[in-house]
């Protein structure tokens, strides 16, 4: 049996987001950054969101809150270097509009406007 992706593309984990978290791979768009750092949260690597922040705005400490139990995922626009989202977890949701950019060739999440919670 395949374990989807936790990341709603409906793919496989493993044809998905797995790559990209195992650093086999590298994401061609910022939509798709953006969501294996969501994929990131969900399964609690801290890795992977630190080599994927921009060292200019990422900060000290990375690691997802393990408490924190992270069920859906939805993009409403992805155009150019922003991704807007929303992002659910058990008992809320938070919507955002990420930037991203490219270092060396490597996409990477920069910042973004967050309105939470969301209904």
């Amino acid at each position: 049996m395949t374990t989807p992706c936790p990341c709603g593309t409906g793919a496989a984990y493993d044809a998905c987001c797995g790559p990209l978290l195992a650093n086999a791979a590298q994401a061609r768009t910022p939509e798709q950054l953006m969501r294996s750092r969501y994929t990131a949260f969900v399964v609690g690597d801290a890795d992977h969101l630190f080599r994927t922040w921009h060292p200019r705005t990422r900060p000290n400490d990375v690691r997802p809150d393990p408490g924190t139990r992270w069920t859906g995922l939805r993009v409403l626009a992805a155009e150019g270097d922003t991704v807007e989202f929303v992002a659910s977890w058990e008992g809320g949701s938070m919507h955002e509009v990420s930037r991203f950019e490219q270092r060396a060739g490597r996409w990477v999440y920069v910042d973004g406007v967050v309105d939470r919670p969301v209904s």
